[in-house]
C-alpha cells in the first residue's frame, strides 16, 4: 500500500514541476502573444499543477499519518501550493494574466531546489520530532504558507511595477512598448500591490503568534532569539513598515515596490537562509 502510494506522489511531484514550468514558458509567450488560447492553456496548466501539488501532500498525508509539514522538502511542497493558490485566486479576482510570468517561476525553482539539494533521504517521510508534536504547528504552517504565498504575489507585482515604471512620463502615463505594454497601468499594479500585502501581513502576524505559542509548548518560551525567529520579526517589520508608511506618509510607486522586492527577499531568507545555512531549533526544516 505505501509503495502504491510513495509512486503516486512521486508522479504528482515531477506532474508538478512539469506543469509549473510549462506554465512559466506559456505565461512568457502570452506577453508576446495576443492569442486568447494561451492564456486559457497557461491558466489551465497552472490548475493542473496545483491539483497535483494538492494529491501530493494529500498522500504525504496518508503515509506519513500526520500533517506534511515536518522537514524541508514539506515545506517547500506546502510554500509552492501556497503560492500557486493565492496567485490563481488573484488572476481570477484581478484578470492579470502577465502577473503569472513573475510568480510561476518561484515554485518551479523552488521544486528544482529539492532535486538539485536534497537527497531521496531528506524527502522520505520520517517519525514526526517530538517538538513537532502540537497542533499549534499546523495553524503556524498554514499561515505561512498563505501569507508567504500572497508576498511572491507581491513580489511579482513590484518587479512589474518597476518595468512598467520607467515607461511612465511625469502625469503617470505610460508610453510602453512591447511586451511590458501589456502589463495594466502602474497605478493598478501598485494599489493591488498593497491590497495583496494587507490581505498577508495579518496572516503573517498570527504565524509569528503561533509560532510563539507552538515555542514555548516545545521548548518552555514563547520567544529565544532563535535565528528563524528572528529574520521571522525581520521579515514582519519590512512588511510593517510598508504598511506604516503607506498610510501615514502616502508612499507609492517606486518606494513602495521596492519595499516588495525587499520584503519577499527576507521572505526567502527566512525560509532558506535560515533552515540551511544558521544553524538554530529549527535546523531541521
Amino acid at each position: 500500500m505505501n509503495e502504491t502510494l510513495n509512486n503516486i506522489e512521486v508522479a504528482m511531484f515531477y506532474l508538478m514541476i512539469i506543469a509549473y514550468l510549462l506554465s512559466t514558458v506559456m505565461y512568457w509567450l502570452t506577453l508576446v502573444s495576443k492569442k486568447v488560447w494561451l492564456e486559457h492553456l497557461a491558466t489551465g496548466i497552472t490548475i493542473l499543477g496545483l491539483a497535483g501539488n494538492t494529491v501530493a501532500l494529500i498522500v504525504r498525508t496518508i503515509i506519513a499519518q500526520r500533517p506534511p509539514l515536518s522537514n524541508g522538502y514539506e515545506f517547500i511542497l506546502t510554500f509552492c501550493w501556497g503560492i500557486v493558490a493565492v496567485y490563481l485566486f488573484a488572476e481570477f479576482r484581478y484578470k492579470i494574466k502577465a502577473l503569472g510570468s513573475f510568480v510561476m517561476p518561484l515554485p518551479f525553482l523552488l521544486l528544482t531546489f529539492i532535486i538539485m539539494k536534497m537527497g531521496p533521504e531528506e524527502r522520505v517521510a520520517s517519525a514526526i520530532p517530538p517538538a513537532l508534536k502540537s497542533q499549534w504547528l499546523t495553524f503556524h504552517v498554514i499561515t505561512a504558507m498563505l501569507a508567504y504565498g500572497a508576498f511572491a504575489i507581491s513580489f511579482g507585482l513590484g518587479v512589474m511595477y518597476l518595468l512598467k515604471s520607467r515607461s511612465d512620463d511625469e502625469n503617470g502615463k505610460s508610453n510602453a512598448k512591447g511586451w511590458i505594454s501589456r502589463f495594466p497601468a502602474s497605478q493598478i499594479l501598485d494599489e493591488l500591490a498593497y491590497k495583496i500585502i494587507g490581505f498577508a501581513f495579518p496572516l503573517l502576524t498570527l504565524c509569528i503568534i503561533t509560532g510563539a505559542i507552538w515555542a514555548n509548548y516545545a521548548w518552555g518560551t514563547y520567544w529565544s532569539w532563535d535565528p528563524k525567529e528572528t529574520w521571522s520579526l525581520i521579515t514582519w517589520i519590512i512588511y510593517a513598515a510598508y504598511l506604516h508608511v503607506r498610510l501615514m506618509y502616502g508612499w507609492k510607486g517606486k518606494k513602495a515596490a521596492w519595499m516588495e522586492v525587499f520584503g519577499f527577499l527576507a521572505v526567502l531568507f527566512t525560509f532558506f537562509g535560515v533552515n540551511y545555512l544558521l544553524p538554530g531549533l529549527h535546523s531541521y526544516a
